[in-house]
């Protein structure tokens, strides 16, 4: 019997840590709903209910949605500049109930001043607890031996992209636009019971290292991936906040733009365990070349689409790219910066965070210029162009 207990001791605990390391990463999964999937992305299917409803310009659209980038970009500076706050409870908690405060109260004011603010606070405490919960399902995982899940947890923005793109529909016939924040802001209140101990689980305090020389040799060779993410944030942003809108435009498609969304989390879900189990085989930076491409295309083809699967392909090659690219980017930067994983998705975080303030902002301008989108297409295919050029160019892919 003492034998049997000794050689099941083994597999039990293997299976308690495999369970250990499942509860986190679905953890993190729903965080990733909560404050991404919920707390930012929600704006892109209910922005075509509030211009009908409320008659709000392209050019209104795309401030609001600048807002909210800048937002993002402060978060992330200011876990650069403080980076004890991704260790604070306080700080991660105030940040789950402010994402949920400021979805429930877009609901309730008509005043676009208070929407900009409301926007505002959303994005910088999104990107908090996108960094922070990145940050401690990594180092949760990588010490359970199970890092090469990690790419999952982005599944989590994917998963609630599809959770709001097929909700606000149900949402509006209830109570419109602002009957869709209210209901969005009440899921993510459901949603974060189960979701938000991740980002309070106790880990190593964080550690100031003297290797100065290290992380200057670092950022060196890091700055054509920032380059790079800079530019994928301003161009994926056009597609990410107004591809609902298109669709609501366009002759004939108006009944599956409410559905379009769906599409694009639905593909977005498996893209960030795909893109990666990719990389192994033919290295990230092949994978990152691929995945620009393959959104450059969809961009493409949604300048002219104006049939079901056009859009559908737009939507796939969307969804089906842009949390990839995410995900290899930010596991490249890490490896180049082993001595600070935590700076580099603090960093490229920032980058990409700029070019989701200009890109909104540009759009809704030239959309009201032209009006129409052509122009912001452009401006969106281009941008992933040059970034398929920085990653072309760059010869300090720690994976070939």
């Amino acid at each position: 019997m003492s034998t049997m207990q000794t050689n099941f001791t083994p597999h039990r605990q293997r299976a308690r840590r495999d369970w250990d390391a499942l509860c986190i990463l679905l953890e993190g999964i729903l965080g990733m709903i909560i404050a991404m999937g919920i707390g930012r992305f929600s704006f892109t299917p209910i922005l075509p209910l509030m211009q009908r409803d409320l008659g709000i310009s392209n050019s209104i659209a795309g401030w609001l949605a600048g807002f909210n980038y800048l937002g993002y970009l402060a978060g992330a500076v200011l876990c650069f500049i403080v980076p004890r706050l991704m260790r604070t409870r306080y700080v991660t908690i105030s940040s789950l109930f402010l994402s949920i405060a400021t979805t429930v109260t877009m609901g309730l004011t008509l005043s676009v001043f208070f929407w900009g603010i409301l926007r505002l606070i959303s994005g910088i405490v999104s990107a908090i607890l996108f960094i922070t919960i990145s940050a401690e399902v990594g180092e949760a995982l990588s010490r359970r031996g199970y890092s090469h899940w990690l790419g999952s947890l982005y599944g989590g923005v994917g998963a609630g992209i599809a959770l709001s793109g097929f909700t606000i529909p149900w949402l509006d016939r209830i109570g419109q636009w602002d009957g869709a924040w209210i209901g969005m802001g009440v899921l993510a209140a459901i949603l974060v019971i189960f979701g938000s101990t991740i980002t309070t689980r106790k880990t190593a305090d964080f550690k100031f290292t003297t290797e100065q020389k290290h992380q200057s040799q670092s950022l060196r060779i890091l700055w054509p991936l920032i380059v790079a993410y800079f530019f994928e944030g301003l161009g994926y942003i056009v597609t990410a906040t107004f591809i609902v809108a298109i669709v609501a435009m366009t002759p004939g498609l108006e009944d599956y733009a409410a559905y379009v969304w769906v599409v694009v989390g639905i593909a977005a879900v498996p893209s960030t365990v795909v893109w990666p189990l990719l990389s192994r085989r033919i290295g990230n930076k092949n994978c990152l070349l691929a995945a620009y491409a393959l959104q450059f295309s969809g961009i493409l083809v949604s300048m002219y689409a104006d049939t079901v699967i056009e859009i559908t392909f737009t939507a796939i090659t969307f969804g089906g790219t842009f949390l990839g690219i995410v995900a290899l980017t930010l596991a490249e930067g890490s490896f180049r910066m082993k001595h600070d994983g935590r700076k580099s998705a603090a960093i490229l975080t920032a980058s990409f965070g700029v070019g989701q303030i200009l890109g909104p902002i540009l759009a809704g301008f030239l959309a009201d210029l032209q009006e129409s989108f052509a122009l912001p297409l452009i401006l969106a295919s281009t941008c992933i162009m040059i970034g398929w050029i920085f990653t072309l160019i760059d010869r300090n892919f720690i994976s070939q």
